[in-house]
């Protein structure tokens, strides 16, 4: 049995808390009679299921692709603390998608949303530290007004569209805290001061409180303070080029955060009483870094940064849209980079924060995306809205993430070209995420008819073959910016109507997608074009990126795509994470634009 057992939450970590990954108690409830026959009560299980997996998932020990709307969880839970004078808290990593939560019968949280964490608080439960945890799911596989990305709404998968994830599929785990304590944080850069701004939220009245906040560089000494809490808020700003180690030339050292460079300054708050009791004790990080836009190039820590990115849909034959191990998180960067890519878009889903972590510490650019709607109206709307509100709390501290992606392909927003309602919808995702999030790059409806954008993202897989007018056409497109923001890639306008180029950075954000399986060819394989081996498959692939890293116009690229997925097979590796060439051969390719500019970082 796999199990994911490290902490889940990587930027606000505390020494103990107790996973409920592992095996559950499952059933489907195909007759919705769980809750007229109050299964959270009693009922008769028929099935083991190991969380987090989906049940769709071989690792979740049933494997079972075929549509179940309604699911039951149970797992009895002994807490291993006393709870005496804590807050006991219940956290869920993402459920996918409407949870309704029961603790020894009784009714004690609901959330709804596929992508995003929910933590309820369980106190009246804690006379008895044995619990009886029941989950009832409802995720209706028809209701085209829930986001759902690349989960299929049919029996079988095909095309790019794959088997979807039902239920539990990130972690689950308590933690038994003070009821005074650090509920949540915001850590942001304020680049040319040199400080990093930490804004606390707190639980309780924690006024005549001290919070002690210390700032290390491996394992150095950067910065320390003691402040007095006098509510429920408290900004401490960490002024890091006071320090003697950086103040020659501090944005300069290497001491800033870089995919070459992914320096991470480490914090640890205590949140004391007046007598000096330990009430609350964090840790977490920051990367000091900066992202903008101008003058046609994105811009890190104000130097102009060539995007080179590879399309990363997230899914793993054993686990679906969850990774069987946090090392294959790890794995899948490392592998990314070692073909010369310095980061990836995460395709239409939200991903898991210990990914986020691994590209925090590694140092890997993330655009950061959530799961589509297929239709339009104003559940979706609201559904998507609170949807990104609980992304950018999540996921607002770590410094991989340097752009926003709310719409894809005008998924959800059918009519966009001309319709200005769906227009408004869009500019509205837009201004909300910079409103909640002033960090950070959004664009509007990545690949074609985009409204407001700090990004020109567009999507292009006519490379045709070699020697071909259609591959003539497609170089020809690269070689000015009129030319590639005039030219509609089939039927959708770059532009929606009404909207003008404004100079944003242009990024080729999806393009490629060659097929090729190795050793094997088989009919309901799918890919945009394909080649027969591995030599061809270079060759197609420096063929293609020849044109995009010649065009003068371009501030970086997003290839389709790092792995297969099912019967997608344009990735550069096997579903199976195997190599389908040399990975320094793609390197070679991809970092030419070193060779080509000398304006990138190194």
């Amino acid at each position: 049995m796999i199990e994911r057992t490290e902490y889940p939450r990587p930027d606000l970590v505390r020494d103990s808390y107790q996973s409920l990954n592992g095996t559950w108690d499952f059933d489907f409830d195909d007759e919705d009679l769980g809750i007229s026959e109050k299964w959270y009560k009693s009922h008769d299980y028929k099935k083991t299921i190991t969380v987090p997996f989906a049940y769709q998932a071989p690792a979740s020990g049933i494997g079972d692709t075929s549509v179940h709307d309604i699911l039951w969880y149970r797992k009895e839970v002994s807490l291993e603390q006393d709870p005496a004078g804590k807050d006991v808290l219940l956290h869920f990593g993402a459920v996918d998608y409407i949870c309704d939560v029961y603790i020894n019968g009784e009714f004690v949280g609901h959330h709804q949303g596929g992508d995003s964490p929910f933590t309820i608080q369980v106190n009246k439960f804690c006379q008895d530290k044995n619990w009886d945890l029941c989950l009832r799911v409802f995720d209706p596989c028809e209701d085209e007004t829930i986001p759902r990305g690349k989960q299929f709404w049919e029996k079988t998968p095909r095309s790019i569209w794959y088997t979807p994830t039902s239920g539990i599929w990130q972690s689950v785990w308590i933690e038994q805290v003070c009821p005074k304590r650090i509920e949540k944080l915001r850590m942001t850069t304020r680049f040319e001061e040199g400080t990093e701004e930490i804004r606390l939220f707190f639980n309780g009245n924690v006024a005549g409180c001290n919070l002690k906040t210390k700032v290390c560089l491996e394992n150095d000494l950067v910065w320390e303070s003691q402040t007095r809490c006098i509510g429920q808020q408290l900004s401490v700003l960490a002024d890091i080029v006071q320090n003697h180690i950086f103040r020659s030339n501090f944005h300069d050292s290497g001491y800033t955060w870089t995919p070459e460079s992914p320096r991470l300054f480490d914090v640890e708050l205590i949140l004391e009483d007046e007598s000096g009791n330990t009430l609350d004790q964090v840790k977490t990080y920051f990367g000091f870094r900066k992202v903008h836009a101008e003058q046609g190039m994105i811009y890190l820590n104000n130097k102009p940064y060539y995007q080179r990115l590879v399309l990363d849909q997230g899914y793993w034959r054993e686990g679906l849209l969850t990774a069987p191990t946090d090392e294959d998180y790890k794995k899948d960067i490392e592998a990314s980079k070692a073909m010369g890519f310095n980061g990836c878009r995460k395709h239409q889903k939200a991903e898991d924060p210990r990914f986020l972590y691994w590209a925090d510490k590694l140092g890997y650019l993330v655009w950061g995306e959530c799961a589509s709607v297929p239709t339009f109206g104003i559940n979706q709307m609201n559904r998507e809205m609170e949807l990104w509100k609980e992304i950018v709390e999540r996921d607002y501290n770590h410094p991989s993430i340097i752009c926003w992606v709310p719409l894809n392909e005008s998924w959800g927003v059918p009519n966009i070209h001309a319709d200005r309602q769906q227009q408004e919808y869009s500019k509205a995702l837009y201004h909300y995420l910079h409103a909640a999030d002033p960090t950070r790059l959004v664009i509007s409806n990545d690949g074609w008819e985009q409204t407001d954008t700090d990004v020109c993202a567009i999507h292009n897989y006519e490379h045709g073959d070699p020697g071909t007018l259609r591959a003539e056409i497609f170089e020809k497109m690269f070689s000015s910016r009129k030319e590639l923001v005039g030219h509609p890639c089939g039927v959708w306008d770059v532009y929606a109507k009404g909207t003008k180029d404004q100079g944003a950075p242009i990024v080729l954000s999806e393009f490629g997608g060659i097929g090729y399986t190795p050793n094997q060819n088989k009919g309901e394989d799918w890919g945009y074009t394909r080649v027969n081996s591995e030599q061809a498959y270079v060759e197609e692939y420096k063929r293609i990126l020849d044109v995009v890293l010649d065009s003068p116009v371009l501030a970086g690229f997003c290839y389709t795509q790092l792995t297969d997925v099912e019967q997608e097979v344009n990735g550069l590796l096997t579903y199976d994470r195997q190599w389908k060439c040399k990975p320094e051969a793609i390197k070679e390719i991809n970092e030419r634009y070193r060779r080509l500019r000398v304006n990138e970082e190194d």
